[in-house]
């Protein structure tokens, strides 16, 4: 293997991994464009390291050319779950420890010269990244999880009062969490379960009458 090939494989590993880094990014997630750059290109490295060994030591030694390579895709376990966090009732960062997983097999793919297959890859997972949330939306309800932070006076039935808004809403509350601060006013967390066919803009104009709120906020 030349040095040129090396170093091609290993800039378009750059390439395809900061790719899907980007779109991560751009939904700051805990994982983005230089982690998944790095993920890609190290193991890119790993399979070419590996490759090379096996060529310079099969003729001498029982070498396997997949053994360094093949550790990539288990300890990529490890880096993935540093990304997902767990915020009351919901677990987040699911998609991007995949998606690093998947980077690293784009990596491995280039690394082994299957140049055509890697890029297919990265094309597949930016479609899937981008367009899919849409049809999770639009047909699953899957993402209809919402959360909510509010800010308000302490004042007794507060927490009723949003109850029963929420409930003539047919609204489920999934989790709630309460924080009384430091000048007496109340921090409440929500995490809600819409019904179809409502917006989450529909609930705050609805929670906005309530008395004693200073603030309201989307947290997803």
């Amino acid at each position: 293997m030349s040095v040129y090939e090396i170093i091609f494989k290993l800039a378009l590993a750059g390439i395809l991994g900061g790719l899907i880094g980007l779109e991560r990014e751009s939904l700051n997630r805990p994982a983005g464009l230089r982690t998944y750059t790095l993920v890609c290109v190290g193991s890119a490295l790993a399979m070419v390291v590996s490759l090379d060994m096996y060529f310079q030591y099969y003729q001498t030694v029982n070498a396997d050319p997949g053994r360094i390579a093949a550790q990539v895709i288990s300890g990529i376990g490890f880096l993935g779950a540093g990304t997902i966090m767990r915020e009351g009732a919901t677990v987040r960062g699911l998609t991007t420890a995949a998606g690093l997983w998947v980077v690293a097999c784009i990596g491995l793919a280039v690394g082994a010269g299957l140049y055509i297959p890697a890029i297919a890859t990265t094309a597949l997972i930016l479609f899937i990244l981008i367009y899919f949330i849409h049809f999770e939306e639009k047909f699953t309800g899957l993402r209809e999880y919402k959360g909510l932070l509010m800010l308000l006076e302490d004042r007794p039935g507060q927490v009723g009062i949003i109850g029963s808004i929420l409930g003539d809403m047919d609204i489920l509350i999934k989790n709630i969490e309460l924080t009384r601060l430091e000048d007496d006013d109340l921090e409440v967390e929500l995490l809600i379960h819409l019904p179809p066919n409502m917006s989450i803009e529909q609930v705050i104009d609805e929670l906005s009458v309530v008395k004693g709120l200073r603030r309201i906020d989307r947290l997803n």
